[in-house]
């Protein structure tokens, strides 16, 4: 359920302790002008203006900014006529701490990435800070411009019944698997997990790595659990959790854990998992090193560039995270995530900035694939003529979920998910067993 806004907790959100940060020039700049020309559209009043449209972002990140700045010259120009967009960056790792400071002296710029830890958003929510989009798109006639898959996981995210932030990049998750090893091995992608540890144990039987996975970072393996135990046990499974209603250590979400464990013990993740990043483990898989990979989307750089990609973007294939027989989970149901969603306040909320927001909508989309090849939660209405398959591919995949769910970590506190994490890893090496890496995790979300 959507909370009711309380603009009293605003002072509440204030991060206390963190000395002077010098952030003036990270103010919302939207100078209100209620004088204006026109009148609103519903209520006839007259109609409010800004002299300039603030964005907010970090400074690692520059495809936000450099898709708002085509947006600006391009398809916006019309709404960054008398309400240019002024652009700034902060550095993203104190990034929930510098919003607090900023939300509580009511200075959040008209635009920014959203916190990056999901309860904070949900206190700014609360707080009536950040524009409810599902009522703003309505008003401003967009409605349908994101994707209901993207919607839906934002929504789940935040636990809201509206629309509170704009998918910049919508990522699924699931195995892409080299195709001539699995023909080597004579294997099919699998659609249920008894499938899956048949083809696994196909493929080593042919002297191929079955899975490859960067252990050492762990959530890659901490990944699988989660869908397992939303496949076995349904969509609500981990939030549960969350809620206190079900443990970790309960037998059914143990299971989970145990099945994931079971591939290490096979060593069906390689002989050194634990010790594999990020990197090392995606040069591994775009070099025919092994023949499962299970990653997000965001991958699609990787798997589109030539000079990283020695097996070829034509050789790579997707299937879903697979149904465990008898669950209540769907294979329908996507693993997903918004990657860096973006927010709009409520304060210097004006007529320009709803036409900023309008434009936002229906257009970034397209430019964000045209420019940088990033895949959106947004509708996309023009298509790169040179756009890959596998890019159009994910589109497909993701216009027709019918559903999403979230990573294993997404409802956990903060020590819950870096203790998941830093453990993950003993899963994929037989170092822990099931029951032993989900006691770790539960003590730490319980603090």
């Amino acid at each position: 359920m959507t909370r009711a806004p309380r603009r009293a907790t605003l002072a509440a959100i204030a991060l206390t302790g963190v000395g002077a940060l010098t952030l003036a020039a990270c103010s919302s700049g939207g100078d209100t002008d209620t004088s204006s020309s026109g009148s609103e559209g519903s209520g006839g009043s007259e109609a409010t203006t800004s002299t300039e449209f603030t964005y907010l972002g970090q400074t690692q990140n520059s495809t936000i900014v450099n898709t708002l700045t085509s947006l600006e010259s391009g398809a916006c120009s019309a709404a960054a006529d008398g309400t240019p967009l002024v652009p700034d960056a902060i550095d993203g790792t104190t990034w929930d701490q510098q919003l607090q400071v900023l939300a509580g002296s009511d200075a959040l710029s008209n635009m920014s990435m959203a916190a990056g830890t999901p309860s904070l958003m949900q206190d700014f929510i609360d707080a009536g800070l950040v524009l409810n989009l599902s009522e703003a798109f309505d008003e401003l006639g967009v409605d349908g411009a994101v994707l209901p898959a993207a919607e839906a996981t934002l929504k789940q995210l935040y636990q809201t019944d509206d629309l509170y932030a704009l998918p910049t990049e919508y990522n699924i998750e699931g195995f892409w698997y080299n195709m001539d090893l699995f023909d080597q091995a004579g294997v099919e992608p699998p659609t249920t997990w008894s499938e899956l540890e048949d083809a696994a144990a196909a493929l080593d039987a042919a002297g191929i790595q079955p899975f490859i996975a960067a252990g050492s970072d762990g959530w890659p393996v901490t990944r699988l659990v989660g869908n397992y135990i939303l496949r076995d046990l349904g969509a609500d499974a981990l939030q549960m959790v969350a809620d206190g209603e079900a443990s970790l250590t309960d037998p059914e979400y143990v299971a989970g854990a145990d099945a994931v464990a079971a591939l290490g013990d096979a060593g069906y993740f390689g002989p050194a998992a634990g010790s594999i990043d990020y990197n090392t483990a995606m040069n591994q898989f775009l070099t025919g090193g092994g023949a499962m990979f299970y990653m997000g989307s965001w991958a699609l750089g990787n798997f589109n560039d030539p000079e990283q990609n020695q097996i070829g973007a034509e050789n790579i294939g997707y299937f879903a995270f697979p149904e465990v027989e008898g669950g209540a989970g769907s294979i329908s149901e996507t693993p997903a995530n918004a990657g860096i969603p973006v927010m709009f306040t409520t304060a210097n909320y004006t007529d320009d900035i709803g036409e900023w927001v309008k434009c936002v909508a229906e257009n970034y989309g397209n430019v964000a694939l045209a420019e940088s090849g990033q895949v959106t939660g947004f509708t996309v209405t023009e298509t790169p003529a040179d756009q890959s398959a596998l890019t159009t591919m994910v589109q497909d995949e993701i216009a027709s979920a019918t559903g999403s769910v979230l990573w294993f970590e997404a409802a956990f506190t903060s020590e819950g998910t870096t203790v998941s994490q830093t453990n993950g890893g003993g899963l994929a090496t037989g170092a822990l067993s099931g029951a032993e890496f989900m006691e770790l995790v539960q003590a730490a979300n319980q603090g």
